[in-house]
């Protein structure tokens, strides 16, 4: 398919940035669908975020945002869809019509990776307290789920998700990091936390676990993803979120749907080269 006439901008914003695998997702979006669009990495930091947004002209299209852009963002913000105002981040600004509007596709990831998985419905756990666990919690009440047990490394933390539970209709319990291991038998575990810090968990997987979204994927797998895989549990990664969410991503942005398929190989390619 020729490309498109009209170039059209966008990028992912970070402080790291250049680890990102976002523009392979959306570079293979873009060719599949014929668009002449660039997608770039940009060093931003909370500090530089609103002077970079008044810096935009008509080209541009849309901006990924990571941690702690997904916060900072808001005040910058002309609308902000119901997700990403119940869970307070925003991982998606589309740029159109002179206004910002943000959206957080973490939630639809997340749906759309466990729901790969076959997981489970019932009482969960999210580990972790920052804007992936909030997305993780409005994910699953978006499945059907209605009771999530959080643990949390800082109890200051978890009243951001107290209130995406409260706005999500989840009967949430918040429960110290350190009883983590006890309620690793639940249907579903989305494990948010920082590479290295769940591998404590490894010795203590269930014998027969649901299924685990570790969104983590770098290194992959992480010690808690293998021992659950070794223990017969269904093993999701970072990698399938970040492509889940990027596809979501794309059609907010573009209007149009790109390939999962075309994207998931773009992006398997891309992550065993490193």
């Amino acid at each position: 398919m020729p490309a498109s006439a009209a170039p059209r901008r966008a990028a992912v914003l970070g402080h790291p940035i250049g680890h990102s695998l976002s523009p392979v997702l959306h570079h293979a979006a873009y060719a599949e669908l014929g668009l002449n669009w660039t997608y770039d990495r940009v060093d931003v930091t909370g500090d530089d975020l609103g002077a970079f947004l008044e810096s935009l002209d008509a080209s541009w299209a849309g901006l990924s945002l990571t941690m702690p852009l997904k916060k900072d963002v808001l005040p910058f913000l002309d609308d902000i869809d119901p997700v990403a105002l119940a869970t307070g981040a925003v991982n998606t600004v589309v740029l159109a019509d002179g206004r910002r509007r943000g959206f957080n596709t973490d939630v639809d990831g997340i749906v759309v990776t466990l729901d790969e998985t076959h997981a489970g419905r019932g009482p969960a756990v999210v580990l972790g307290a920052g804007a992936t666990a909030r997305s993780a919690v409005a994910a699953l009440a978006a499945r059907g789920t209605t009771h999530v047990t959080a643990h949390v490394r800082r109890p200051d933390a978890a009243s951001d998700l107290e209130r995406t539970a409260s706005g999500v209709g989840v009967d949430l319990v918040v429960r110290p990091w350190a009883e983590a291991g006890s309620t690793l038998g639940a249907d579903v575990v989305v494990s948010t936390v920082p590479r290295g810090v769940a591998d404590e968990l490894v010795a203590v997987v269930p014998e027969a676990p649901g299924t685990l979204l570790d969104v983590v994927y770098d290194p992959w797998p992480t010690a808690l993803a293998t021992a659950w895989r070794d223990h017969g549990g269904a093993v999701a990664s970072g990698l399938d979120l970040l492509l889940h969410q990027a596809v979501q991503q794309v059609l907010l942005m573009t209007g149009r749907r790109p390939s999962t398929e075309l994207m998931r190989a773009a992006l398997r390619q891309a992550a065993s080269a490193r």
